[in-house]
């Protein structure tokens, strides 16, 4: 067993090499700790890195990337930076593939010179608390198949969130003889030539699926429940449809009372919360995807020198991640002091509270959306950094568009004047 030391007497282990991982690693490196980064995969980029299915692959979650091709993102590269190092003029579209984000983080991780601190094709088995308030991390190196142990004074939990799909729970889907996947495993379109399909979900994966697929599909069906429905005329071959009531042999009976067949469906619902490492011990449980207990949507109550990044949805995902390392940083290298752990369940207790006032349920307890922005200031007055007002312009100017606006949305260009304001013109 080794324990990492250091002269600041603070050592850190960050699980994982993706986006919120890479933050981690920086941040904790600019306060001259002792890190170590975990990344199972051979290299950086978490879900922004392509990956082939295998037909060897028996559950969905085996696969960590989501990535697919023709894959643009739907947010622009202006609002995907970090805080303090944003995406190069140099790159101009402002909508971009995966590679495009791929090599802006490692353009980031070479910056700083982070991938030294990171140890690739490790994989962390089993995380547990120690009496003395450290961290034990069992990792497994899968280039001599052997594990070890190493303690931790804190630790970042950067795992990423989209590799469990979520399945709704529908009547009849064992019925269903057609092909059944979850948007998480598709990869391109020519796989539907000629099929007849039914996607559930509009979201922004939903909706960016059908486009895609309707390409080559024979036809379309779109299941959701959006108040209003989206613009899909352009697509010519979908036809939009409510929630499924139950699925049939070769189809679905909808809450219209209408039926359909088709040969294959395709599940845009989501994914779960999964951190299959932790012990019981280190006091996180996940009910109905709600990650508790935590303080701030980040730092484990019950044990605060862990913090989970990444976890709130509806966001600005990069500066999101980047607000919370500074933020838990400060508790870390003790700059701050947290509340005590019954003033911090019982904020816990008001934002629940506040959010079944709203209208939400507690699958929505780390659903963001338009209280983003206020999430940010309370971050920032610990943190010390703010997301710059025109960021939050022009995620402004973007919401929702993806759904309702899919046709057009991507041929605009954003340029940030200063920050305050930012242009926007017709791409060429």
């Amino acid at each position: 067993m080794t324990t990492m030391t250091n002269g600041t007497g603070i050592s850190v282990c960050v699980i994982g090499a993706g986006t919120a991982g890479l933050t981690a690693l920086k941040n904790s490196l600019e306060h001259q700790l002792n890190v170590v980064c975990y990344e199972q995969g051979k290299v950086l980029g978490g879900t922004w890195v392509y990956e082939d299915l295998s037909p060897n692959i028996r559950d969905d979650d085996e696969i960590h990337s989501s990535m697919y091709q023709g894959l643009r993102t739907n947010l622009p590269k202006e609002v995907m930076g970090y805080l303090d190092f944003p995406y190069p003029q140099s790159m101009q579209e402002s909508f971009v593939g995966s590679q495009v984000v791929l090599d802006f983080l490692n353009l980031y991780a070479d910056h700083y010179n982070l991938k030294r601190h990171i140890k690739f094709q490790h994989e962390v088995v089993r995380v547990k608390p120690r009496c003395n308030n450290q961290w034990e991390v069992h990792v497994l190196d899968h280039c001599t198949d052997k594990c070890f142990v190493t303690v931790f004074d804190r630790i970042f939990i950067c795992n990423g969130h989209y590799t469990k799909p979520q399945y709704p729970r529908i009547d009849g889907m064992e019925l269903f003889q057609g092909c059944k996947m979850h948007s998480h495993i598709y990869r391109e379109p020519q796989k539907f030539k000629g099929e007849n399909v039914l996607i559930i979900g509009a979201g922004p994966s939903g909706m960016d699926l059908a486009n895609h697929i309707s390409k080559t599909a024979n036809r379309i069906f779109l299941s959701h429940h959006l108040k209003e429905a989206p613009d899909t005329d352009f697509m010519g071959t979908v036809t939009q449809k409510p929630d499924v009531k139950r699925f049939t042999r070769t189809g679905a009976i909808f809450k219209d009372g209408t039926e359909e067949e088709f040969s294959c469906v395709i599940f845009c619902t989501g994914y779960q919360y999964s951190f299959p490492f932790l012990s019981v011990d280190c006091g996180i449980y996940v009910t109905n995807n709600h990650v508790q207990p935590l303080y701030k949507h980040c730092i484990n109550i019950q044990h605060p020198t862990m913090a989970i990044i990444g976890i709130p949805y509806l966001v600005l995902p990069t500066q999101c991640f980047d607000l919370q390392v500074r933020f838990a940083l400060k508790y870390f290298v003790n700059e701050k002091e947290l509340p005590s752990t019954e003033e911090m369940m019982e904020e816990l207790r008001r934002d629940m509270k506040e959010r079944k006032e709203r209208g939400l349920s507690e699958r929505d307890a780390h659903q963001m959306g338009e209280k983003q922005f206020d999430y940010y200031k309370e971050l920032a007055a610990v943190a010390g950094h703010n997301v710059k007002p025109v960021i939050a312009k022009i995620m402004k100017d973007c919401s929702k568009k993806y759904i309702y606006e899919l046709e057009t949305y991507r041929e605009y260009q954003f340029t940030i004047v200063d920050d305050e304001y930012f242009v926007k013109v017709p791409s060429k």
